[in-house]
């Protein structure tokens, strides 16, 4: 066999191949023993009719083209592996000669990863992130949090105020028809936390138990989402809130800590974490976005197009039907036109080919490995994420044959922390920020940064 390959662009190349007929032998013996097994000759057993019949019969065209179709993906992998190409997607193939007893010789357009010039190091890379700064007015928001989570409820008898928590049933209607789905009792609301219906915070203030009222609200979800629906909701019960006293005795009640002043000290603590957190994924956001501008990415456009449809389908059918919207009502809801949903898909999806073409090379330069450890810690984290017990959602990975995509998010996070502790990373006070001391951190965010740019709903796996 012999093989040449033709660069067509930076993504695609075309391969010409052509095959001695002899190489054909073992996938035409192959065809005559399928055609074999599907047909009966008079006169023969089955499987046993000679191949000279089987050409008169059927004819030697039929057998040509099964033997064919079982040997050109041999052959086209042959040529791949020869040339040493890193394909994408399937081959665009034409078969271009055929003569029996002869030659084959046949075409196979395909897309292909890019060759990239990555820099020698990325000392030149600079950004800004915010400084980690926690206020007292940031611990007061963490601890008043807290006590409104133990705070208790007691009836009253008076008409419903704001905070207080009121136990209501609720009727909606639409086109003047009560819908199935739309009766409920017994619903406990906290006025002015924004939980249910828009409209109902003013529909119930002022009424005591027993009071009822009519307002109009679109509704979120069931089986009339989207539309407006006339909604009577009638108060059954109404609760004031009431709160701890912030002392002492709240500390114990509501931490392991025995004075309030542990409690905001281990409050302070948490936030500077989380905001250390926040920052080390700011940063890699940031990095992420100047090392793109460093490197030349052509994009297949294929691969994109494939990747854009990802990424709307998943949307369509994975997030919204959840929510019970079509995508013309998110629209809607998100104020974008379609015409801006497109372009905005668009440069996600050409921003996430392009990290993954780049960190892949990353990662094969500098040659970084993901050991079990690793792969074992960012599993658990993808399952927190998704909502799945860690064996579920290892056992759907293992299924769908999605392991090697796991694999890729850590490497490429890895690659990426390589890229940031090059970098050099300032707060906004212009204080130089050492990631090192975070590597922890570091290392997590930068896994959720390439996950969240790359990740399209095929590499998902389904609960």
């Amino acid at each position: 066999m012999k093989s040449a390959v033709e660069t067509l662009n930076p993504t695609r190349v075309r391969l010409t191949v052509e095959v001695p007929f002899e190489e054909l032998k073992d996938s035409l013996d192959a065809a005559y023993k399928k055609i074999n097994q599907q047909v009966t000759v008079k006169g023969f057993r089955k499987g046993k009719i000679p191949a000279r019949i089987i050409d008169q019969r059927f004819g030697r065209g039929a057998v040509l083209e099964e033997a064919v179709n079982d040997a050109l993906p041999k052959f086209y992998t042959e040529a791949v592996n020869g040339a040493e190409l890193d394909v994408l997607g399937q081959p665009e193939v034409d078969i271009t000669e055929l003569k029996d007893g002869e030659t084959l010789n046949f075409t196979a357009e395909v897309d292909i990863r890019p060759v990239l010039e990555l820099p020698e190091d990325f000392s030149s890379i600079e950004v800004e992130v915010d400084a980690v700064e926690v206020s007292d007015e940031d611990i007061e928001k963490s601890v008043e949090q807290l006590r409104e989570r133990f705070a208790s409820t007691s009836p009253v008898e008076r008409p419903a105020e704001d905070g207080d928590v009121v136990t209501v049933d609720l009727e909606a209607k639409v086109d003047g028809e009560v819908l199935e789905d739309g009766v409920a009792d017994g619903v406990s609301y906290t006025i002015g936390s924004g939980e249910l219906l828009e409209g109902i915070d003013d529909a119930v203030k002022g009424l005591e138990a027993g009071g009822e009222a009519t307002f109009t609200s679109e509704l979120k979800g069931g089986s009339a989402a989207g539309q407006q629906a006339e909604v009577t909701v009638k108060v059954t019960q109404v609760a004031a809130r009431e709160l701890p006293e912030l002392d002492d005795e709240f500390a114990q009640l509501a931490s392991e800590f025995d004075t309030l002043e542990e409690l905001k000290a281990d409050s302070r603590k948490r936030l500077a974490n989380m905001k250390q957190y926040d920052q080390a994924t700011q940063a890699q956001e940031r990095v992420l976005e100047k090392l793109l501008e460093l490197v030349e990415v052509p994009v297949p456009e294929k691969l994109l197009a494939d990747e854009i449809n990802t990424r709307k389908h998943n949307l369509e059918h994975h997030q919204l039907d959840q929510m019970g919207l079509t995508l013309d009502k998110y629209l809607e809801l998100q104020g974008k036109t379609a015409e801006e949903f497109e372009t905005e898909t668009r440069e996600a999806a050409v921003k996430g080919i392009k990290t993954q073409f780049v960190l892949d090379e990353l990662v094969k330069r500098e040659k970084l490995n993901v050991n079990q450890e690793e792969l074992t810690e960012h599993l658990m984290r993808r399952a927190a994420s998704s909502g799945m017990s860690p064996d579920q959602f290892a056992q759907a990975v293992v299924e769908g044959g999605q392991v090697p995509l796991l694999v890729g998010e850590v490497a490429r996070g890895k690659a990426l922390a390589v890229v940031v502790e090059s970098a050099t990373v300032k707060d906004t006070n212009g204080e130089i920020i050492d990631l090192d001391d975070e590597e922890e951190d570091t290392e997590e965010a930068a896994e959720a940064t390439t996950e969240d740019t790359t990740e399209s709903a095929e590499d998902k796996p389904e609960a």
